[in-house]
């Protein structure tokens, strides 16, 4: 005879429950253990068993189970955190409660965000009160961060072109992302910079002059790290036509060429177009629009400027092109290629999920 298991309390909700549960998890701002908490209730009470809701919400089994008997005893009231010893709270919950909401969907008179001093001047509490409860809830009014989602229609088979291109790389070719490191300013410092010395950083004053520009067009091989580069004043289709038939003349004829690049117009121009047309070795894959995180080569340029142009001091644009030379030949001697371990499919249930948390959208 099979083993059920041991019998549980059967889970039923009322309509006011119900209603609840339902803003508790879909309110995009509320506390997400206490909306996670919700999912589960509500998962349980549609016959769900505790490893099936687990799986759902990507919990273990027993967590399922503290509060689905936490809700079997204590309802609605089962869901919060339970006290824990010590000195009673001297703040309320739903003092805490007003802050966070507050923090979360106002701003102050004449201000963009919240300060510590203005929620407690807000809420009637201390600043280092306003700070803990910040804290607790990982709350920083004070910091932003950008962002830029893709409109591309095509969005989600351009990411697993590329994704593919990394993880399974096709035989008997070479997958190069390429761009421009475009407007590369030769900056020379108005007065020479002050050393670093044991309690002071170095020095080096704002203001610059400006001695012209390049650009650096660089071919990031994914599987050893080389780099192919080429440096020009502009950066039109010519320019890139030029570099493309570097490219074709450094890497060995037997080999396809596959080049991930973003929709920047000169990728696209009519003599580009005829330039690949004569080459059919070569393949052209791009990446959704404003997802340029995708392109390995932009991580390549980051280290070139914070190795070596983030300080840059150059009287002209020979001597910042002489130094971007030396640069790319010493990364040459000891490459280092990325190790890309994102799938595609792990890349978008990561964008839905941030979607879901800032929006309240779908996947």
């Amino acid at each position: 005879m099979s083993r059920t298991g041991r019998p549980k309390a059967p889970l039923e909700l009322t309509e006011e429950e119900r209603a609840q549960l339902l803003r508790w998890a879909r309110r995009r701002k509320s506390s997400q253990a206490l909306a996670l908490r919700s999912r589960i209730v509500l998962g349980c009470a549609e016959g769900l068993t505790n490893k099936e809701v687990a799986a759902l919400e990507k919990v273990s089994a027993p967590t399922v189970g503290k509060w689905r008997t936490r809700f079997v005893e204590h309802r609605l009231d089962g869901l919060s955190d339970e006290a824990r010893p010590g000195r009673p709270p001297t703040i309320s919950a739903e003092q805490i409660e007003d802050v966070v909401v507050a923090t979360l969907e106002s701003t102050p008179l004449n201000a963009t965000h919240w300060s510590r001093a203005k929620m407690a001047q807000r809420s009637g509490l201390s600043k280092s009160t306003i700070g803990r409860i910040w804290r607790a809830f990982d709350l920083q009014p004070h910091r932003e961060d950008g962002f830029k989602l893709s409109n591309d229609a095509l969005f989600v088979e351009k990411v697993y072109d590329v994704v593919g291109l990394y993880l399974n790389p096709p035989e008997a070719a070479v997958v190069l992302c390429v761009d421009e490191k475009s407007q590369v300013q030769a900056l020379a410092r108005s007065q020479p910079a002050f050393p670093m010395m044991p309690g002071m950083p170095e020095k080096r004053t704002h203001d610059y002059v400006r001695h012209g520009t390049t650009s650096l067009f660089a071919a990031f091989n994914t599987a050893d790290g080389t780099v192919i580069s080429s440096l020009h004043r502009k950066h039109r289709a010519i320019e890139f036509k030029k570099f493309l038939a570097k490219i074709d003349d450094q890497v060995p004829a037997e080999l396809e060429v596959h080049l991930v690049c973003d929709n920047y117009g000169t990728h696209k121009h009519p003599s580009i177009k005829k330039w690949l047309a004569a080459h059919p070795r070569f393949h052209m894959h791009f990446t959704p629009t404003y997802s340029s995180w995708l392109n390995q080569v932009e991580r390549f340029f980051a280290y070139v400027t914070a190795d070596l142009l983030q300080r840059s001091d150059h009287r002209s644009v020979q001597a910042l092109e002489g130094d971007i030379r030396k640069w790319v030949k010493a990364w040459n001697e000891d490459p280092k290629p990325f190790i890309w371990t994102k799938t595609a499919e792990q890349i978008l249930d990561s964008l839905g999920r941030l979607l879901q948390r800032t929006t309240g959208a779908g996947h």
